[in-house]
């Protein structure tokens, strides 16, 4: 080696020092020295903060050596940044701004191999001071809809959450996206992030689901008229894929908030959600929706799965009730009279309970006389309106009191008024004997 260098001299070693320069990404140029002191110049200038004068010698860079390492375009953004962060001139800040978008674009130019990841990194950039700036909406949904295109599921997870709050800006401030436009956009930003999503593992998938609520918000907050033909078209056949969570959220959540539930897509998609993770409201939906559709046992099974995933007494004594309802329809009146006491044991002042036992009493006359004795028969009418007075329903109170015992029947068979008598058959209460009023 030493041989070589004394034949060749120190133009030899300048060779091998810029070809190990170039192997590694930079290229100097023509003016070797002055580049290098300019490019010491301006990232000493940088890391002290001094932004302005790392501006001269960062421009020389880019006006001689645009080639010469990406680094000139991640640091001369740096630059340009602080200055917008530092000056208190809305002109020179949105001189500054501009600059650093331009120098994302000629990076573009000089490595266009990078184009996405530079694009994604550019709506990052523009968003953080154009993001609450009305008149930039337009230009930051162009600019999002494009780093998007370019992409796609690889674009920045925190970004796909400010395409929508984009989406959301531009069109509630006058933007040309119809409902459609809007749903569709929202669909493929969800896909993205689940896609992102089947990519981790862990606790990260819950910040994704954490993403994903906010992208369901968002599109809520935005106001569109959502189509069921819409969701059942474009929706309804990825869910036919497979049992996917986050697409059975995500039509589920379209349904309800386009009052869509009566769909049979809506059921289906509900029953994935709960499977994987229950919750009261969505059990009450599917008991209500299978008791509408006449399948009891499956409606009594998500009521009394709703009851036992809510701590509110209230909420559960109403699924009790609704059990008791459909029980009561089904003339199983014993064990009705026991799903509505059992409400009452959550919230003894529920009233729907109290009306349903005096609506099963009620409705026993024919299931319960002996047509032996007229005051016996008819007691069970004053079973009802006890029931009724304690639910505090005065109609149903007047029309259980109109088919109470005539003061001639309790006459006629030796008894008096409030005495007490039992009611028989599958009721077996007491009650204390009343008359029916005068016509």
């Amino acid at each position: 080696m030493k041989t070589i260098t004394k034949i060749l001299g120190a133009s030899f070693i300048l060779l091998l020092a810029f070809g190990a320069d170039a192997q590694n990404g930079w290229n100097w140029g023509e003016q070797v020295d002055k580049a290098k002191e300019k490019n010491v110049l301006y990232t000493d200038a940088l890391k002290a903060k001094n932004y302005q004068a790392a501006v001269e010698p960062l421009n020389w860079l880019l006006t001689n050596t645009p080639d010469l390492n990406p680094s000139i375009y991640i640091n001369g953004i740096k630059v340009y940044e602080g200055l917008a962060e530092k000056t208190s001139d809305p002109a020179k800040k949105d001189e500054y701004i501009q600059k650093a978008l331009d120098l994302h674009d000629t990076r573009m130019e000089v490595y266009p191999e990078d184009k996405a990841d530079i694009m994604d990194r550019k709506a990052t950039f523009a968003y953080q001071f154009y993001g609450k700036d009305q008149d930039k909406y337009p230009y930051l949904y162009e600019l999002y809809t494009k780093a998007f295109e370019a992409n796609g599921a690889d674009m920045n997870s925190g970004n796909l959450v400010a395409y929508m709050l984009v989406i959301y800006k531009h069109r509630i401030t006058g933007g040309n996206l119809s409902d459609e436009d809007v749903i569709n956009l929202y669909s493929a930003i969800s896909e993205a992030l689940n896609e992102q999503k089947s990519r981790v593992t862990g606790n990260n998938k819950k910040r994704y689901d954490k993403m994903l609520d906010q992208v369901d918000k968002i599109l809520t907050a935005t106001k569109v008229e959502i189509s069921c033909e819409f969701v059942e078209e474009k929706l309804g056949p990825k869910l036919g894929q497979g049992d996917d969570l986050n697409m059975a959220k995500k039509i589920f959540g379209l349904m309800l908030a386009g009052k869509c539930l009566d769909s049979p897509l809506a059921l289906k998609a509900a029953g994935i959600v709960q499977q994987n993770e229950p919750t009261y409201g969505v059990a009450k939906f599917l008991a209500q929706k299978n008791a509408q559709d006449g399948n009891d046992a499956k409606a009594i099974e998500y009521f009394e799965e709703a009851a036992g995933l809510t701590d509110d007494n209230a909420e559960k004594a109403e699924m009790y009730v609704s059990i008791a309802r459909i029980q009561m329809k089904n003339g199983q009146k014993s064990t009705a009279r026991n799903s509505a006491r059992r409400a009452l044991s959550f919230d003894p002042s529920y009233s729907d309970a109290y009306k349903v036992i005096g609506d099963l009493y009620m409705n026993s006359f024919n299931d319960c006389k002996k047509e032996e004795s007229q005051v016996q028969d008819r007691a069970v009418f004053i079973a009802a309106y006890n029931e009724y007075r304690k639910a505090g329903n005065s109609s149903a109170m007047a029309a259980a009191k109109a088919q109470f015992p005539s003061i001639e029947d309790i006459f006629n068979e030796g008894m008096e008024e409030g005495q007490s008598i039992t009611v028989g058959c599958w009721i077996n209460v007491t009650v204390a004997l009343e008359r029916r009023p005068a016509n």
